[in-house]
């Protein structure tokens, strides 16, 4: 009975789904042939920039921008609220869902103006021209609907895919401090963090004016970073370490066992996170394009050679590759080709994944030790590093046969002068991260507190913080 049912319930999907492929070829046809207007019937008043408009660069970023937000919940909330003790879980998926609140508005507001805005204060950051999302958004004039366009996609697209990538900067950080930080804290850090250090570097690197940007024909040091190593990767990872360092240790670090608390969720986590970079990295191309293609490509390869990188390395050392380590190795190989991916092949994907997979395992385990900070989830690690490794590498593997332009390419074709450029943007985002986040905490500090109490800590911040339990068995 039960193989009669699924047999039926397969062929009603299988009608349903050819219905709407039906359907489909219908609405193309009614779209690509609409009705005649009734006699002496006026014509809508049209969007100015729908010409100009490309429908499938629009759904790939629409894509895109979902595929980035899932990164941070549930990816990242996963990801990371696996690794902390059972009693703080929840404050790791407040902390990622109330960003994805948080930074979102302020993006709207400011956040997005002080990045792409016209150059203030000799182009440190961005001026007010978009507060309130002004040139934006759709608006109406003269009897039509205007859209400001991006290329091919309106500007409120291009918008809210870069707030994603806002939104998500400032939840890798709280890796760094997880398990310690009041949450009242974290909620002004993330607000002074993001406006203060995310957004100049930004202007930096992606803004058409900007002084390290690779579009800018006359920006002094111009970098390739495709999709954020640089703005996302190294600035957090390095405000990280600082945020570790100061805040100091958890109580009981390194005198008694604090493992992840489930590794199920980890393992979830880095898989989404995977699945959501395609967006993070190919969504970077702007469209449905070639670049596009090249990104994704790489970026998988990327990802699947820091797997086997960072498991190898385990098996030597250790004796058993594990869960976490291949986990880890995927997220590592993935920061890497981050800002890679528009102007490397996807085989040297493979070998800046490999390299990161190595190199962000020796800083989670020899370096982490030896200095014997506590960078809870290791983003420094990670992050910081991956970030660092991936922005240098980009500077020796860009080729033109990527980027499409004859200067456009590193170290190993002959451009010893992109690599200079990559170690300038790299020094440029560690040296605002690191002074900008000291700036931040201490003045928090000295105001309201960073930590929470013993007490509290020892609790767990689920109770403390939030008042809630992550696990109620009845």
């Amino acid at each position: 009975m039960r193989r009669v049912y699924r047999q039926i319930t397969y062929c009603t999907v299988l009608t349903c789904c050819l219905s709407l492929l039906g359907n489909g070829e219908i609405f193309a046809d009614e779209a690509s042939n609409p009705p005649p207007l009734p006699s002496g019937a006026e014509a809508p008043a049209q969007l100015e920039a729908s010409v100009a408009l490309n429908g499938a660069d629009m759904a790939w970023m629409m894509v895109s921008s979902a595929l980035v937000l899932m990164m941070t919940a549930p990816g990242l909330a996963l990801f990371y609220g696996g690794l902390v003790r059972k009693k703080n879980i929840l404050g790791v998926m407040m902390q990622c869902v109330f960003l994805m609140g948080l930074m979102s508005i302020i993006w709207a507001l400011w956040g997005y103006s002080l990045a792409f805005g016209s150059d203030i204060l000799g182009g440190f950051v961005g001026g007010f021209d978009h507060v309130l999302l002004k040139g934006i958004i759709p608006t109406w004039e003269n009897g039509a609907v205007v859209v400001p366009d991006n290329g091919a996609i309106p500007t409120s697209l291009f918008m809210v895919f870069q707030m994603m990538f806002f939104i998500i900067t400032p939840a890798l950080i709280c890796g760094a401090f997880a398990e310690r930080m009041k949450f009242s804290s974290m909620v002004v850090f993330s607000i002074l963090w993001g406006t203060f250090v995310y957004c100049p570097i930004a202007h930096w690197v992606w803004s058409d004016t900007g002084w390290l940007c690779e579009w800018n024909e006359g920006a002094a040091f111009p970098a390739f970073d495709f999709a954020g190593g640089t703005v996302v990767h190294i600035s957090s990872g390095f405000s990280a370490l600082v945020c570790a360092i100061l805040l100091g240790k958890r109580l009981g670090y390194g005198q008694e066992p604090m493992p992840p608390h489930n590794l199920t969720y980890t393992f979830i986590g880095a898989t989404m996170l995977w699945v959501g970079w395609f967006g993070f990295n190919a969504g970077s191309a702007g469209g449905a394009n070639a670049a596009a293609v090249n990104a994704f490509v790489a970026t998988h390869l990327a990802a699947a050679a820091g797997v086997l990188a960072w498991a190898v390395a385990e098996w030597y050392y250790n004796g058993k590759p594990s869960i976490l380590g291949a986990c880890s190795g995927a997220v590592a190989g993935l920061v890497c080709i981050t800002p890679a991916c528009g102007t490397v092949t996807p085989l040297s994907g493979i070998i800046l994944g490999l390299i990161a997979g190595f190199a962000c395992y020796f800083a989670c385990t020899t370096l982490k030790s030896k200095f014997k900070y506590d960078d809870s989830l290791d983003a420094f690690g990670v992050h910081g590093i991956g970030g660092t490794v991936g922005a240098i590498l980009t500077g020796v593997f860009a080729t033109r046969a990527i980027t499409g332009d004859a200067e456009g390419s590193g170290l190993l074709e002959g451009n010893s002068q992109q690599l200079i450029n990559q170690l300038v943007s790299v020094g440029a985002a560690i040296v605002i991260s690191v002074i900008g986040t000291i700036i931040i905490l201490k003045l928090i500090d000295l105001t309201m507190g960073l930590r929470v109490s013993k007490d509290g800590e020892i609790q767990g911040l689920d109770l403390s913080q939030h008042g809630e339990e992550g696990y109620i068995f009845l």
